[in-house]
């Protein structure tokens, strides 16, 4: 359904497109300046579209639960780690977190009324990893470390405007999804699940299982 509205967005950048073009090739004088600034404003609306169209394509659509990702920690010294994180594509990405704790965040895009009854489904996009500190002194003192991933790939945020004008378009809904805050340990391994409620952590080796135990 992601792809048949970016698809729509995309068509519709293409039809602005050839109407302004039509308008820039036609001879007039005054006439034709007007219309010449016209088709070069509806050219600006179609890159726009276009911009519009390969943000939404970056989001994956949400059917039922899913792994969204999965996370392994390797130990490099106290209270540094080395996270591995891969999507559901299998596309690998490495940090270093520093701190007692991570969590990872996703962005949602959630349709609401008249679109959720007729079957579209929510879509998401992983934002940020980040770590703290268990002692609020070094929660203030030390480094954070935050990072952000699968950023829009043109610069235009539609997740952001959503937000923004959340008032203004009741029929969807930005939201953040994140999993709670959990302890890093070496050689922990977690799967990270959506559903339209949210991001879910689990632990799937013996380190992790060990690792959350503990913490409780």
């Amino acid at each position: 359904m992601y792809s048949a509205i970016a698809a729509v967005a995309a068509l519709l950048a293409l039809m602005v497109a050839y109407s302004a073009a039509k308008l820039l090739w036609k001879d007039s004088w005054i006439l034709g300046w007007l219309r010449g600034m016209f088709g070069l404003g509806m050219l600006a609306l179609a890159v726009v579209f276009v911009f519009i169209a390969l943000d939404i394509f970056s989001y994956r659509q949400i059917q039922t639960e899913q792994t969204v990702a999965t996370l392994s920690f390797d130990k490099k010294a106290d209270q540094v780690f080395e996270v591995l994180v891969v999507d559901a594509e299998g596309v690998e990405h490495r940090y270093k977190i520093k701190g007692d704790q991570w969590q990872l965040d996703a962005r949602i895009i959630k349709w609401t009324g008249a679109l959720s009854n007729v079957g579209i489904k929510p879509g998401y996009r992983l934002d940020r990893l980040s770590g703290r500190y268990y002692s609020l002194e070094k929660e203030r003192e030390e480094d954070r470390t935050v990072y952000a991933f699968n950023e829009s790939p043109v610069g235009v945020d539609v997740w952001a405007w959503l937000r923004e004008a959340k008032e203004r378009l009741p029929i969807v809904d930005a939201v953040y999804g994140s999993a709670t805050y959990l302890p890093m340990a070496d050689e922990a391994v977690f799967e990270i699940s959506l559903s339209a409620a949210g991001l879910v952590a689990r632990p799937v080796n013996d380190q992790a299982r060990s690792a959350v135990s503990g913490w409780h």
